[in-house]
């Protein structure tokens, strides 16, 4: 009597049935841990991307596009005596809300006579070190490379090759403000670019 044989070879109906099985049905471990990578990649660059977009765009998604143009109070004009330049401080109209105490910048006042004045940026036009006014020589001076101004803001000496920057200012209702938004530049210089000392410096 024969016995029938353990194992059955497959049959051309059992094969042509698991050729037709779908392999991509499983997914295997690799597979697996390449999708988990691609997710948290794609997780952390949006962590990334976020705040840094935010930062791009803050100008116009926090409504303060025109904060280079605002002008800023530096106090009332009996504040400032005629004929002497003091030391003011101003809040930068564009600050964010970590800026602290870095948002306050200091500027010389200059006033010449009645409302007339000239403000100037406190930093040095060589490479921005804030410079000291000495009233006994009449002279803005640069501690870090020994650049000077005269009273009026234009260069006397050293190796700034112009003079002061100067904020636009106006005097309204008894007080003086300025566009203090912007950081003047070398495009919108007030000051003489010349060394010599006009008449009405002294």
């Amino acid at each position: 009597m024969a016995t029938k044989p353990a194992f059955a070879p497959p049959t051309n109906e059992t094969a042509h049935a698991t050729a037709d099985l779908p392999t991509d049905a499983a997914i295997s471990r690799r597979g697996f841990f390449t999708k988990l990578g691609i997710l948290f990649n794609a997780i952390a660059a949006t962590v990334v991307a976020v705040p840094m977009m935010g930062f791009l765009f803050s100008s116009i998604t926090r409504s303060r596009a025109n904060g280079y143009l605002s002008w800023v109070p530096l106090g009332k004009v009996s504040e400032f005596p005629e004929g002497e330049t003091r030391l003011a401080t101003f809040q930068n109209p564009y600050v964010m809300p970590t800026d602290g105490k870095t948002a306050g910048t200091a500027c010389w006042v200059r006033r010449i006579a009645g409302e007339q004045f000239q403000v100037f940026a406190v930093n040095c036009a060589h490479l921005g070190c804030p410079v000291r006014w000495f009233p006994q020589s009449g002279l803005f001076m640069c501690p870090c490379h020994g650049g000077a101004y005269y009273r009026d803001g234009s260069r006397a000496s050293g190796p700034p090759e112009r003079g002061l920057f100067e904020y636009p200012y106006k005097v309204k209702n008894g007080l003086i403000t300025i566009q203090a938004g912007e950081l003047p530049t070398p495009g919108a210089a007030i000051a003489e670019l010349t060394g010599e000392k006009p008449p009405w410096a002294s």
